[in-house]
């Protein structure tokens, strides 16, 4: 990534630690410090084992979040629901519902939505799967989906309207998503190292 030119900002899809440990996240935090670009990070179901939901959120802050660069917002969410109870929503629809109206002090006219779990997953709460999809499209423009569980490459159409779910690779097949998005259109390739 770093020999590339044009990279605006990373988006690692999860699973930064494989047994929520601390020096996972540490090991993790060095290597991604080297990005010449500056990355966010989705939390993952491995991101999630023992205290290490702790650690993610001392170390990069809330699992639901959103950022809006270049006019686009990037929808952020835990989508890790077998990790919690219920107790805990997952998805967060009263997060989502809130995003839906942030549009005056953050304008944008397009949006992504990214996840580490892929609707239809069994990590994912499939009782509301369809309802989270039809929550997805009420935002402005929704471009398409990004997700990270499966650790190989995927593209689905899982709700069968146009709205387009990538799956990015393990990283251990030294390949990485790259996508970029005008007001228009978007486009991507899978970039091989």
């Amino acid at each position: 990534i770093n020999s590339r030119q044009g990279i605006d900002f990373v988006v690692h899809g999860g699973d930064i630690s494989d047994f929520g440990l601390k020096k996972e996240f540490c090991w993790m935090h060095d290597i991604l410090e080297k990005l010449h670009v500056p990355y966010v990070t989705l939390v993952g179901n491995h991101d999630l084992l023992g205290t290490g939901g702790d650690i993610y959120r001392v170390m990069y802050g809330d699992l639901n979040f959103s950022f809006v660069y270049a006019g686009i917002k990037f929808l952020c969410l835990n989508t890790n629901a077998l990790d919690f109870d219920y107790g805990t929503p997952v998805p967060d629809f009263n997060f989502i519902r809130q995003e839906m109206g942030d549009t005056i002090q953050n304008p944008y006219h397009q949006t992504i939505a990214v996840m580490h779990t892929e609707p239809g997953n069994v990590v994912f709460n499939n009782n509301v799967k369809h309802v989270f999809h039809e929550y997805l499209k009420r935002f402005r423009n929704l471009r398409f989906c990004l997700h990270a569980h499966e650790h190989h490459l995927m593209k689905n159409d899982f709700f069968d309207d146009g709205i387009w779910y990538y799956g990015s690779d393990a990283i251990k097949n030294r390949n990485y998503l790259l996508f970029t998005v005008t007001r228009e259109n978007y486009s991507y390739e899978v970039v091989y190292f």
